[in-house]
């Protein structure tokens, strides 16, 4: 995965935040309170994870626009699968 300038600076202000809330989760996690610890663990690497792969303002832009194009415009996989019914005898 390719990261861009912005990329990168996004990725660091998540880390800004994310870091210390796992450094507070490790403590939790060794002072025995395990569901607290476990709890923001998952919080500060959703923090990372979720802007990076699935809150990614181009790929959501991109699906975006090639649901509202017509079936014959979109650059996906779908004409391949359409080619290989084609070829099949319908009659």
């Amino acid at each position: 995965m390719r990261l861009g300038v912005l990329d990168m600076i996004g990725l660091a202000a998540s880390l800004v935040f994310a870091l210390p809330l796992a450094n507070y989760a490790v403590v939790r996690l060794f002072a025995g309170e395990v569901a607290l610890g476990a709890g923001l663990l998952v919080v500060a690497a959703a923090m990372v994870v979720l802007p990076q792969y699935f809150l990614d303002p181009a790929r959501v832009l991109r699906r975006l626009i090639s649901g509202l194009l017509p079936r014959q415009l979109r650059s996906d996989d779908a004409p391949a699968a359409e080619e290989s019914e084609s070829d099949s005898p319908e009659r």
